[in-house]
């Protein structure tokens, strides 16, 4: 009788062990977009920060997986049809702004018109989006809205407003004012006569302009809207024309990418979220051939992923991944050993094959560019670089998912662009996406 007491008790515990272990685990996911950020750039911040033997918050992140990024008819994507990739898990054109061939939301693993953001706020979870660039940038604005073209930036910002998003923090200040309303920093480009920022206050949306404004919040405000710029928080020109018009490659004066994504997780700490972050300078000076702004835009997006990884830390019940969907001016490091042809390379601003070539200084009064120095490495050596460009586009590149958190393990291998929808749908939702057309 004590035998089969034992067994009972043994299969009664197995049962609740098993069903434990089956228990779906869900949580928050971070999607931390370095807009532009290939493996060859991050490479070049590591030199510069923190020396050739240190490591960045990016090195930091434990799994990864190289990055498949093609569109439906390109191999390269555009930064909108990558992000509507990202958004709704559906293959999408170069053209595409959360749409499909039909001009419509594409259809999503799940069998629905929405984006993995959508998603999440139909079913109760919260979500921001912040960008250091326009609030119509597409690597954040493609997750709540859909609109034929990314020069409809009166659409998006309408339909980013009235999305219900619990934070939205970015430039842009433009599209939401009408002709001949001037904002806190600059007129606006309006011309269907709409104030979305008196619309969001009614909507119940606490607006701020600067980083004290945001800074001085409560942690419980409810939905914020910050507006920091009236296009970008950066100048993303080549550096001989920042320097003739005496302009920094960010404004000092507005949050930085960290202090952004510090705030919104500070918004929406205590519930499950998703927050879509995109550093977006990196793409815009790699495609200005610009490295000076280049490597500020990485240190900042390093920053940023060190305030997100800080999080998960505390909050092991989150997902962070970090990615970009393509390589910004296909940028790689030269670096110099005092060779004969070095001298000619950095006088004529040509690698030997004709490329152009970028120091810390684009040209010096003599005509020669300045090299790039490392910090130390681990012997205490400084090392000399110049940058190196193969365009003024975005390439396919060599691009890596990195991830830590729950359900990180998943990103291994290879990744194609549309497997991320899915991976956050488990995270956030407990299970895999299954299409119901019924």
């Amino acid at each position: 009788m004590s035998k089969l007491y034992g067994l009972m008790v043994w299969v009664a515990v197995g049962f609740f062990v098993s069903g434990c272990e089956l228990a779906p685990r869900t949580g928050s996911v971070i999607f931390y977009h370095v807009d532009g950020a290939g493996i060859a750039g991050w490479q070049m911040a590591r030199m510069v920060i923190v020396g050739p033997d240190g490591e960045l918050h990016w090195d930091r992140l434990p799994y990864l997986a190289l990055y498949r990024g093609h569109a439906e008819d390109s191999l390269t994507p555009s930064s909108n049809a990558g992000a509507t990739m990202h958004a709704y898990g559906a293959k999408a054109l170069y053209r595409a702004f959360g749409t499909d061939r039909g001009g419509e939301p594409p259809i999503t693993p799940s069998g629905h018109r929405r984006s993995i953001m959508q998603e999440a706020q139909a079913r109760g979870v919260a979500v921001g989006v912040v960008n250091s660039g326009s609030v119509v940038e597409p690597g954040t604005a493609c997750f709540l809205a859909s609109v034929d073209g990314r020069e409809n930036a009166e659409q998006i910002v309408a339909q980013l407003v009235s999305s219900g998003a619990d934070v939205i923090l970015a430039g842009g200040e433009e599209w939401y004012l009408q002709e001949g309303v001037h904002g806190r920093h600059g007129p606006g480009k309006r011309k269907d006569g709409r104030n979305l920022i008196e619309e969001a206050t009614a909507a119940g949306y606490h607006v701020v302009y600067t980083r004290q404004d945001l800074s001085s919040l409560p942690d419980d405000v409810g939905k914020v809207l910050g507006i920091f710029a009236r296009q970008d928080t950066f100048n993303d020109e080549a550096e001989e024309i920042l320097r003739e018009k005496g302009l920094p490659t960010y404004d000092p004066a507005v949050p930085t990418i960290a202090e952004m994504t510090s705030a919104a997780l500070r918004f929406l700490a205590g519930r499950r979220f998703l927050l879509v972050v995109e550093e977006e300078g990196a793409d815009n000076f790699g495609n200005c051939n610009n490295a000076t702004g280049l490597l500020d835009a990485l240190r900042r997006g390093d920053e940023g992923l060190g305030v997100a990884l800080d999080f998960v830390d505390k909050n092991p019940d989150t997902l962070l991944v970090t990615c970009a969907d393509s390589e910004a001016g296909n940028p790689d490091v030269i670096g110099l050993r005092g060779a004969k042809h070095e001298e000619e390379m950095l006088r004529s601003g040509r690698d030997l094959n004709g490329a152009p070539i970028d120091g810390a200084e684009s040209e010096s009064d003599d005509g020669v560019a300045k090299p790039f120095t490392s910090a130390p490495d681990k012997t205490g050596r400084s090392l000399e670089f110049v940058v190196t460009w193969g365009s003024r586009l975005d390439t396919a590149g060599a691009i890596l998912v990195r991830a830590a958190g729950i359900n990180a393990d998943k990103v291994t291998g290879s990744l194609d662009n549309t497997a991320l929808y899915p991976l956050f749908y488990e995270t956030l939702f407990g299970e895999k996406p299954e299409a119901d057309y019924d």
